[in-house]
Protein backbone atom coordinates (compact mmCIF):
# COMPACT_ATOMS: atom_id res chain seq x y z
CA UNK A 1 0.00 0.00 0.00
CA UNK A 2 1.39 3.62 -1.07
CA UNK A 3 1.63 6.33 1.86
CA UNK A 4 -1.15 8.89 0.99
CA UNK A 5 -0.84 12.42 2.03
CA UNK A 6 -3.65 14.99 2.01
CA UNK A 7 -2.27 17.41 0.51
CA UNK A 8 -2.06 16.06 -2.38
CA UNK A 9 -5.15 13.66 -2.31
CA UNK A 10 -6.25 14.66 -6.07
CA UNK A 11 -3.36 12.99 -7.61
CA UNK A 12 -3.98 9.76 -6.26
CA UNK A 13 -7.48 9.46 -8.07
CA UNK A 14 -6.02 10.17 -11.60
CA UNK A 15 -2.64 9.23 -10.93
CA UNK A 16 -2.46 11.83 -13.80
CA UNK A 17 1.30 12.54 -11.88
CA UNK A 18 3.66 11.03 -9.67
CA UNK A 19 2.57 10.64 -6.24
CA UNK A 20 5.52 11.61 -3.74
CA UNK A 21 5.83 7.94 -2.37
CA UNK A 22 6.27 6.37 -5.81
CA UNK A 23 8.79 9.49 -6.44
CA UNK A 24 11.09 8.39 -3.74
CA UNK A 25 10.18 4.91 -4.86
CA UNK A 26 12.17 5.77 -8.22
CA UNK A 27 14.72 8.03 -6.63
CA UNK A 28 15.59 5.14 -4.29
CA UNK A 29 15.83 1.89 -7.44
CA UNK A 30 17.59 5.10 -9.06
CA UNK A 31 15.27 6.25 -12.22
CA UNK A 32 13.69 9.30 -13.38
CA UNK A 33 10.39 8.85 -15.52
CA UNK A 34 9.36 11.95 -16.94
CA UNK A 35 5.73 13.19 -16.67
CA UNK A 36 5.28 12.63 -20.22
CA UNK A 37 6.22 9.04 -19.82
CA UNK A 38 4.25 8.45 -16.85
CA UNK A 39 0.90 9.90 -18.17
CA UNK A 40 1.55 7.34 -21.71
CA UNK A 41 1.91 4.08 -18.60
CA UNK A 42 -1.63 2.60 -17.98
CA UNK A 43 -3.39 3.04 -14.83
CA UNK A 44 -2.43 -0.96 -14.12
CA UNK A 45 1.01 -0.33 -14.28
CA UNK A 46 0.99 3.52 -12.39
CA UNK A 47 -0.67 1.57 -10.27
CA UNK A 48 1.98 -1.11 -10.01
CA UNK A 49 4.90 1.33 -9.53
CA UNK A 50 3.20 3.02 -6.22
CA UNK A 51 2.21 0.02 -4.78
CA UNK A 52 5.33 -2.32 -5.58
CA UNK A 53 7.77 -3.01 -2.81
CA UNK A 54 10.93 -1.54 -3.01
CA UNK A 55 13.06 -2.32 0.22
CA UNK A 56 15.29 -5.21 -0.26
CA UNK A 57 18.01 -5.49 -3.31
CA UNK A 58 15.82 -8.16 -4.90
CA UNK A 59 12.66 -5.56 -4.83
CA UNK A 60 14.48 -2.76 -5.89
CA UNK A 61 16.05 -4.58 -8.71
CA UNK A 62 12.61 -6.18 -9.99
CA UNK A 63 11.03 -2.99 -9.60
CA UNK A 64 13.49 -1.00 -11.89
CA UNK A 65 13.08 -3.81 -14.55
CA UNK A 66 9.73 -3.48 -14.32
CA UNK A 67 9.95 0.44 -14.59
CA UNK A 68 12.29 -0.31 -17.30
CA UNK A 69 10.45 -2.08 -19.55
CA UNK A 70 6.96 -0.96 -19.13
CA UNK A 71 8.21 2.74 -20.20
CA UNK A 72 9.99 1.66 -22.91
CA UNK A 73 6.68 -0.24 -24.19
CA UNK A 74 4.52 2.71 -23.52
CA UNK A 75 6.58 5.63 -24.54
CA UNK A 76 9.27 4.01 -26.81
CA UNK A 77 12.23 5.67 -24.75
CA UNK A 78 13.74 4.84 -21.47
CA UNK A 79 13.65 6.14 -17.85
CA UNK A 80 16.29 8.43 -16.86
CA UNK A 81 19.41 6.93 -14.82
CA UNK A 82 19.67 8.66 -11.58
CA UNK A 83 23.21 9.36 -10.21
CA UNK A 84 24.01 7.93 -6.79
CA UNK A 85 23.38 11.15 -4.97
CA UNK A 86 19.91 11.15 -6.05
CA UNK A 87 19.70 7.76 -5.14
CA UNK A 88 21.17 8.59 -1.35
CA UNK A 89 18.43 11.50 -1.42
CA UNK A 90 15.36 8.68 -0.88
CA UNK A 91 17.04 8.82 2.58
CA UNK A 92 16.53 12.12 3.92
CA UNK A 93 19.20 13.44 6.22
CA UNK A 94 18.97 13.60 10.17
CA UNK A 95 19.08 17.65 9.73
CA UNK A 96 16.88 19.82 7.69
CA UNK A 97 18.43 21.44 4.44
CA UNK A 98 19.25 25.22 5.16
CA UNK A 99 17.13 26.10 1.71
CA UNK A 100 14.47 24.28 2.91
CA UNK A 101 14.45 26.36 6.80
CA UNK A 102 14.59 29.44 4.93
CA UNK A 103 11.64 28.68 2.22
CA UNK A 104 9.72 27.25 5.60
CA UNK A 105 10.44 30.45 7.32
CA UNK A 106 9.23 32.39 4.09
CA UNK A 107 5.88 30.78 4.33
CA UNK A 108 5.72 32.40 8.09
CA UNK A 109 6.99 28.62 9.45
CA UNK A 110 9.31 27.55 11.61
CA UNK A 111 11.05 24.46 10.71
CA UNK A 112 13.35 23.65 13.80
CA UNK A 113 15.61 20.24 14.34
CA UNK A 114 12.95 19.36 16.92
CA UNK A 115 10.15 20.03 14.27
CA UNK A 116 12.52 17.62 11.66
CA UNK A 117 13.44 14.82 14.82
CA UNK A 118 9.32 14.23 14.90
CA UNK A 119 9.27 13.60 11.09
CA UNK A 120 9.40 10.26 9.52
CA UNK A 121 11.71 9.70 6.71
CA UNK A 122 8.51 10.44 4.05
CA UNK A 123 7.30 13.47 5.74
CA UNK A 124 11.36 14.61 5.52
CA UNK A 125 11.45 13.39 1.50
CA UNK A 126 8.31 15.38 0.74
CA UNK A 127 8.97 18.36 2.60
CA UNK A 128 12.85 18.10 0.82
CA UNK A 129 11.12 17.45 -2.72
CA UNK A 130 8.98 19.80 -2.15
CA UNK A 131 10.73 22.89 -0.90
CA UNK A 132 14.09 21.91 -1.04
CA UNK A 133 14.93 22.24 -4.53
CA UNK A 134 15.62 25.33 -7.24
CA UNK A 135 11.77 25.85 -7.22
CA UNK A 136 9.84 25.44 -4.62
CA UNK A 137 6.36 23.38 -5.19
CA UNK A 138 3.10 25.62 -4.40
CA UNK A 139 2.54 22.47 -2.01
CA UNK A 140 5.41 23.22 0.07
CA UNK A 141 2.87 25.04 2.59
CA UNK A 142 -0.03 22.54 3.05
CA UNK A 143 2.84 19.71 3.47
CA UNK A 144 3.85 22.02 6.80
CA UNK A 145 0.53 22.16 7.54
CA UNK A 146 0.09 18.72 7.63
CA UNK A 147 3.19 17.60 9.23
CA UNK A 148 2.37 19.72 11.77
CA UNK A 149 2.41 17.76 15.37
Amino acid sequence: MIRQFRFEAEIYESLSCLPMQARRKLDAVGVKIGLAQWQQLGRGQRLMICHAPANSDDEIAALKLFIEETTVAASGSRPTELPDEVRRAANPPATPPARLVERARELGRNLTQKDWDRLDQDERYALIKLGGEATPSHSLEAALVEFER
